[in-house]
């Protein structure tokens, strides 16, 4: 009854997280919207949903999208909307009115929309409703979030086919049971009556199944479960889900964000340079590095590796008060998180950052606190310079600009000034000199390529850093000669421009991202980047995250959604069986992946943050939504990444591999148990032998004295060679066929050594009756007329001294048992029970409540048990600890001779896993291997390529000779020799047929 009431409540729970993901959508749906009708005059606000196709909308900064807009009319300089919640762009998007003449645009593309649920950045504008509720892009992801139908997973799976299997199997051993008696049933201690003896074995058969029913399994797992959450909890994984944490120890492609998960979705700028020297056919560059990664204003500035004083560069002090003027953005200390944020633009704050990087001025920053840190240099500037006005950024010009006057008495006589930012090409052109430390230049046609050559250098390539050209205007118009309200004319006044220097800056892979990455690969997981920006940029963060090698050819691995769209739908999945970058996708996009990664059986991991990211995350097997990401993606997911961390993610992995181990070691520990139960009724039951165990006392080990040691094996430390290993196949069976045979040969030890114990007493105890086996044999047929039992009491056959006995192996052989389980394969002698303390103090708790029940009134009396003598116990120990050399035994054959056991009948050829050090070690020139035989292989970077880390090659020979590879075609190096002898040959698992990939030694 309370397994019911607690699957209903699980139930319920489970139902209300996905109406509540759809629920949260709600919080992107504005309620009210302002309209232009012709029944009023002027605007007017209405509820969104009287909002109908055709209505002229008007939207202004600060405003969130009614309903899906063509843009009609911009009323500002520009209009800028974050969209991130809709396409993951890291930054706001500037729109137009202008037509798009693709009609298969993307939404990023999509320039003259502006869609429902997004938030106006700045500007004003109008716009005629295409879309409204469930029609617009915000509803359609509504839609497929609620058509996502939850999948079981893969412990649910096999749990269920577990539990099938073993109700089979129990049942057929109870009517086994009560039928070979179907001859005892009038035997004279049933008074000879046929129906008492049917009874009476029909009891047996009811004790049988008790026995054989793990009736802790179920608690045991769900406790491991839990423990495993709150181990992923410390490690910033927040699990919702608890069959999730297992599923993640099978994942064999992980599907991540670039913004803010693979990067830190913090814009830093990490060079720049300035122009030492501009002569007739000459031009020569100081170029700089800047280090760290995030908005924290701390970091170095090199030159050729050489730190440098930025104050001594004249050019660096301009450039620095460029950055710091023309900027409306700033830095902020967030003293609850303890970290430095944006407030304003992402590409304005990383200037910010660089001006506190940079401190040209040389400020005494020591003294400050972490606030006022924040803007210590940047003020330093502003107090030397008042903006006057800004010249906003328009898509025509491609630049921004201000106009500021001196306030230091020092720089008066320089007069105003106009600071210039913007895109390289539209800037440099308006430049008619550049400036050489303190002196002004003209600009040449050499000097000017060799920037735009620098400039183009640093936009491709492994870095594609985002350029901007700073600049100035020494004397421009007075600013009462200037017609501000005229956008038009803002280009004759950013003209005759002295080009200053140019900074590069990216949104830079977290440091600890690419090891993770290496980590992956070798643990057979394939990492697919997507992202919503450009393929270039996609690729070149791929190259330095370490998911694409530097010189890798990326066609065929690397999409953008547009391409994508354009291939067949047998063209698509195989894309995403050899991809590792999509880029420019949209939300569909994401679902059309996972499905056909699922085609592969692959399990697959999304990572999201947006509003368009949460049908792909229920789609998935495991959905992992940012910490910092909407609450309609949080609700979507099984897992929540508290720090944004793609290294969490890798740790979750790991933690989800050992969860699994240790939960097929507990497993094993409660099924040799019940094996062991079973073996004792069975063996009783055909023998003829008093029962040896009774129903209550089987119940109290299987719920209690097993559970407590099964519950603390879920602490078992990891294997440490857990992320070396392939992703196990998610359908391969929870109980393997020489697992099978460990729990039977451990249970069938623990079933004749409890027999053995009871039957010790009736035959060789001091206080015991000291009769014949064959006389317990045939215990049923004991009466005062029946001579062979002449002398004999029969009531000593209802002694509670042979149950104890029994009982008590049983126990003890299950804790050793427990000790034995510390891990699958290796000895007690390498890994020692005190790896895990929690199994000592459940050991020690298990055998106390055994005491409890042998000593405790009224306990002996309800389970019919009594306390023993010490001798007794000696033989208890005797007969008890013989297990653990058994198990011994059996470890040393698992790992000698079995690990890795094929599961199909007689493979061809075993397969090997070639470390990676071998594979890169060996000339490119070796031949191609094919597999010899219909078995999947694993391709863990996408494609087929020489030399691909950890990949899975197929060998056709049982065993590899050092001194020759390849069927004896090529020699090989000693060293090289050494790493073939030293290689532990792993068959891989066998799974459907796949293509041969042809991959190179």
């Amino acid at each position: 009854m309370l397994i019911l009431v607690a699957n209903a409540i699980v139930g319920v729970w489970q139902e209300r997280n996905a109406e509540s993901a759809i629920e949260a959508l709600k919080e992107y749906e504005p309620e009210m919207g302002k309209v232009i009708r012709s029944d009023r005059k002027g605007v007017q606000r209405v509820r969104t949903r009287d909002i109908v196709p055709g209505d002229i909308v008007e939207v202004a900064v600060g405003d969130k999208v009614p309903a899906d807009l063509r843009l009609i009319e911009i009323k500002s300089t520009t209009l800028r909307v974050d969209q991130s919640i809709l396409t993951g762009e890291s930054m706001s998007v500037t729109k137009h009115t202008d037509a798009i003449p693709d009609p298969r645009a993307v939404n990023q593309d999509k320039k003259n929309m502006v869609f429902s649920g997004t938030n106006i950045a700045s500007g004003k504008a109008l716009g005629v409703a295409v879309a409204t509720g469930l029609h617009t892009e915000l509803g359609k992801i509504r839609s497929q979030m609620a058509a996502v139908e939850p999948e079981r997973t893969p412990l649910q799976h096999k749990l269920d086919e577990f539990g099938r299997q073993l109700s089979r199997a129990i049942s057929v051993i109870c009517v086994a049971v009560w039928v070979i008696n179907i001859s005892h049933f009038a035997d004279p201690a049933h008074g000879g009556s046929w129906l008492r003896g049917a009874v009476y074995y029909f009891k047996i058969a009811v004790a049988l199944a008790v026995a054989a029913i793990p009736e802790g399994l179920p608690a045991v797992i769900t406790t491991c479960l839990a423990l495993g959450t709150r181990r992923m909890a410390r490690k910033n994984a927040i699990v919702r889900s608890l069959p999730s944490v297992e599923t993640l120890g099978c994942t064999s492609v992980i599907c991540s964000d670039k913004t803010g998960t693979l990067t830190t979705n913090q814009m830093s700028v990490c060079r720049m340079f300035v122009v030492a020297e501009a002569e007739a056919g000459t031009c020569r560059l100081h170029e700089f590095t800047i280090s760290g990664t995030t908005y924290a204003p701390e970091g170095e500035v090199r030159q050729a590796e050489q730190l440098v004083c930025c104050g001594q560069f004249d050019g660096l002090v301009e450039l620095a008060t460029i950055c710091a003027l023309c900027n409306d953005s700033a830095l902020d200390y967030n003293e609850a998180k303890g970290v430095y944020e944006k407030v304003g633009e992402a590409t304005e704050t990383a200037l910010t950052c660089l001006v506190e990087k940079m401190n040209v001025f040389d400020t005494n920053l020591q003294t400050l606190s972490r606030v006022e840190r924040a803007s210590a240099c940047n003020a330093v500037i502003k107090q030397l310079m008042r903006k006057e006005f800004t010249l906003e950024f328009s898509r025509d010009r491609k630049s921004m600009s201000v106009y500021c006057t001196p306030t230091s008495p020092g720089l008066a006589a320089q007069g105003s000034k106009m600071f210039v930012k913007g895109a390289p090409e539209s800037v440099i052109e308006r430049c008619s000199s550049v400036r050489v430390g303190s002196h002004t230049v003209p600009l040449n046609a050499t000097s000017r390529e060799q920037i735009l050559a620098k400039i183009r250098d640093w936009g491709s390539g492994s870095d594609t850093l985002r350029c901007l050209a700073l600049a100035t205007r020494d004397s421009p118009p007075r600013k009462e000669d200037m017609q501000l309200d005229d956008c038009s004319k803002f280009v004759q006044y950013e003209m005759d421009l002295t080009f200053v220097g140019c900074v590069g800056m990216l949104d830079p892979p977290r440091p600890e991202v690419a090891a993770c990455i290496t980590r992956c690969h070798q643990a057979g997981i394939r990492v697919v980047m997507i992202t919503g920006d450009n393929k270039g940029t996609a690729v070149a963060i791929c190259r330095r995250l370490g998911i694409f090698r530097d010189t890798e050819d990326v066609v065929g691995k690397a999409y953008t959604g547009r391409e994508f769209d354009d291939l067949s739908p047998e063209q698509q999945r195989h894309a995403c069986r050899t991809a590792c970058c999509f880029a420019r996708v949209e939300p569909a996009h994401k679902s059309r992946i996972v499905e056909n990664l699922q085609s592969f059986n692959e399990i697959t991991a999304m990572t999201g943050d947006g509003v368009n990211d949460a049908p792909a995350l229920k789609k998935a097997e495991i959905g992992i939504a940012m910490g910092s990401g909407t609450a309609v993606a949080k609700s979507a997911a099984e897992m929540v990444l508290s720090d944004d961390n793609f290294a969490s993610i890798v740790a979750a992995v790991e933690e989800g591999r050992a969860i699994y181990n240790n939960m097929k070691q507990f497993i094993r520990y409660l099924i040799s148990s019940n094996v062991g139960e079973v073996v004792c009724i069975f063996l009783t039951a055909i023998l003829g032998l008093p029962e040896a165990l009774i129903p209550v006392q089987l119940l109290w080990v299987n719920l209690v004295t097993d559970g407590l040691p099964a519950t603390a094996l879920g602490f078992n430390p990891p294997d440490l060679d857990i992320m070396e290993k392939m992703p196990r196949n998610p359908h391969e069976a929870l109980i393997s066929g020489w697992l099978f045979f460990r729990y039977l040969a451990i249970g069938v030890y623990v079933g004749l050594a409890t027999v053995a114990a009871a039957t010790w007493w009736f035959l060789y105890d001091a206080e015991g009756p000291h009769i014949t086996f064959y006389q317990l044999r045939n215990f049923l047929k004991c009466s005062e007329d029946n001579p062979l039992f002449a002398d004999i009491d029969c009531e000593v056959f209802e002694s509670r001294f042979p149950t104890t006995m029994a009982l008590s192996v049983l126990v003890t052989i299950e804790m050793c048992n427990a000790l034995n389980s510390v891990s699958e394969n290796q000895s007690l002698l390498r890994m020692p029970p005190w790896l895990n303390p929690w199994l000592l103090a459940a050991v020690a708790m298990s055998m106390a409540l055994h005491f409890l029940i042998l000593l405790v009134p009224p306990l002996p009396l309800i389970f019919q048990v009594t306390p023993l003598s010490g001798r007794q116990w000696v033989v208890v120990l005797q007969i008890s600890l013989p297990v653990i050399l058994l198990d011994e035994a059996l470890k040393y054959l698992s790992r000698n001779h079995m690990d890795g056991e094929w599961e199909a009948p007689d493979p061809p050829h075993p397969a090997r896993l070639w470390p990676a050090s071998l594979l890169t070690s060996l000339p490119a020139s070796a031949p191609r291997l094919q597999p010899p035989c219909p078995y999947r292989t694993r391709n863990i970077l996408g494609s087929p390529g020489e030399g691909q880390k950890g990949a899975l090659l197929w060998w056709p020979w049982p065993v590899v000779s050092a001194g020759s590879y390849a069927a004896g075609a090529k020699s090989i190096t000693q060293g090289q020799a050494a790493s073939l002898s030293s290689l532990t040959t792993k068959p891989a698992r066998p799974g459907p047929l796949y293509p041969p990939l042809g991959l190179g030694l």
